[in-house]
């Protein structure tokens, strides 16, 4: 199906956001929402290593909900199930969508400190930029236009959402070469650290993608992590040396964020290109959302949401839905870029371009 024949609407995306906000509150349900667990276990981690500015907020609520875990826990369940229920009742959608934007963003900062983004240690593969703020851009992107309005352009996501698609890859790709996640080493460590806890088939799956890594450079990995792999899914084969294994591999992870900058900035060109690079976004998402995410740790009875992974392939879906809005997106360009583009478009496209562009309009 071609791009222009999508039918990607704002109300289609906030049926999405309706049903993921009720999936989170279910989640929230959960037994161990219930005690200390989710302080100590989901709030406490994402709060360490953070600056003072997140992490004093971080460590304000954990100890409010601390005092209470159980009433707290509830009113974040009803919370959560609100904004669902509104988004999903067409007559108080915006109520839920302007208020998914102020629970995101509180989440963001509150609850996902972030996500790395702060102390520089953030990375998509392990959830990058937050889903929390994911969900608070698409509820600003999925707002009615004007009300009552029936017009085509109206009924698409915001087109400002190329522009959010595109600062998050270009955020991702920069993220991975910094220090503390820009060698082999480093990107095992934390899949392995993941399956530890995986049930046996995911845990396997990581290993299998974590040896295929480790074979791919040049650095160290510790005997600690080998160790950890091997408890998981069994031997583990990283070639000749039973001690330590070179895995450095910045080249490798190089080409993983070039693929990433090609995911953001290919968006800006019309027709295949732009396909393809919301096409690899998506299939990139999955792959770090079952490798790195762990399908949102589902297993582990604190798991809050399912992870970025699926919210950044709803984007991804939503920024293929406002290609009915290229004229803006394109003047944008036009402007920044001197119009460099307009090679990437086909003849016919040009002209009509002149012609809606020209001295009468």
């Amino acid at each position: 199906m071609g791009v222009k024949k999508m039918r990607v609407t704002r109300r289609g995306i906030q049926i999405a956001l309706g049903a993921l906000w009720l999936l989170d509150g279910l989640l929230q349900l959960q037994p161990r929402m219930f005690t200390a667990a989710f302080a100590t276990d989901v709030i406490a981690p994402a709060a360490q290593g953070q600056p003072g500015l997140i992490s004093g907020p971080m460590h304000l609520l954990m100890a409010l909900f601390l005092w209470h875990p159980a009433l707290a826990n509830t009113g974040i369940a009803l919370t959560q199930i609100g904004l669902g229920v509104l988004i999903l009742w067409r007559r108080t959608a915006w109520l839920g969508l302007w208020g998914s934007v102020g629970w995101g963003l509180f989440v963001w900062l509150v609850g996902e400190g972030l996500s790395g983004l702060a102390n520089l240690h953030g990375m998509m593969l392990m959830g990058l930029p937050g889903a929390a703020l994911v969900y608070a851009l698409l509820a600003v992107g999925a707002l009615p236009a004007r009300p009552g309005s029936h017009h085509e352009v109206d009924r698409r996501p915001a087109y400002w959402l190329v522009f959010a698609w595109m600062a998050i890859w270009v955020a991702g790709a920069i993220y991975q070469l910094l220090p503390g996640q820009n060698t082999i080493a480093d990107n095992v460590s934390m899949i392995s650290a993941n399956a530890q806890a995986a049930p046996h088939w995911l845990a396997t799956a990581d290993n299998g993608v974590g040896n295929w890594l480790a074979k791919l450079g040049t650095a160290t990995m510790t005997t600690d992590s080998m160790a950890a792999m091997k408890d998981v899914a069994g031997p583990v084969v990283l070639g000749a040396s039973t001690d330590t294994h070179a895995v450095s591999g910045f080249w490798f992870l190089s080409l993983v964020a070039l693929l990433q900058l090609f995911v953001a900035f290919g968006v800006i060109v019309p027709g295949i290109v732009r396909i393809a690079a919301v096409t690899a976004g998506c299939l990139l998402s999955l792959f770090f959302w079952v490798v790195g995410q762990s399908l949102g740790a589902y297993f582990s009875g604190v798991a809050t949401d399912p992870n970025t992974g699926p919210l950044l392939i709803l984007l991804g879906v939503a920024v293929l839905g406002c290609t009915q809005h290229d004229a803006r997106v394109r003047a944008f360009i036009a402007e920044t870029w001197g119009g460099v583009l307009d090679e990437f478009r086909p003849e016919q496209e040009r002209e009509s371009s002149k012609l809606a562009h020209g001295p009468g309009n």
